[in-house]
């Protein structure tokens, strides 16, 4: 099954602290910041119009500004071996998604 661009980003702004620059949880550093890609013109606009919507959410609750850099996709590198499947190589390991509790049904993007 393939995911489309929007579901992606449904998926991006709502599960990750959007709101904190170089943070993410506890973890701190640049290598934390929040950045959305986009690939070309379409992309584009879509990313910057699902911003819109969220950032509208997060006013309405006094969640802060979007902080999240919005970029070119850049040239794509391949994270080491260790890196690939990392939650089923280290299941003691967690990754679960942190949001601001901003829930944006997908109908509602654009």
């Amino acid at each position: 099954a393939k995911t489309s661009y929007l579901e992606l980003l449904h998926k991006f702004w709502g599960n990750h602290t959007t709101t904190t620059p170089n943070r993410q949880g506890a973890d701190v550093g640049t290598q934390y910041r929040s950045v959305a890609y986009f690939f070309n013109e379409e992309q584009e606009k879509v990313l910057l119009a699902t911003r819109s919507q969220y950032q509208k959410q997060l006013s309405e609750q006094n969640l802060g500004d979007i902080s999240t850099e919005i970029r070119p996709a850049p040239a794509f590198y391949f994270a080491e071996d260790y890196h690939q499947q990392y939650l089923e190589k280290n299941p003691w390991a967690t990754c679960n998604p942190v949001g601001p509790g901003v829930y944006q049904p997908m109908e509602n993007y654009l």
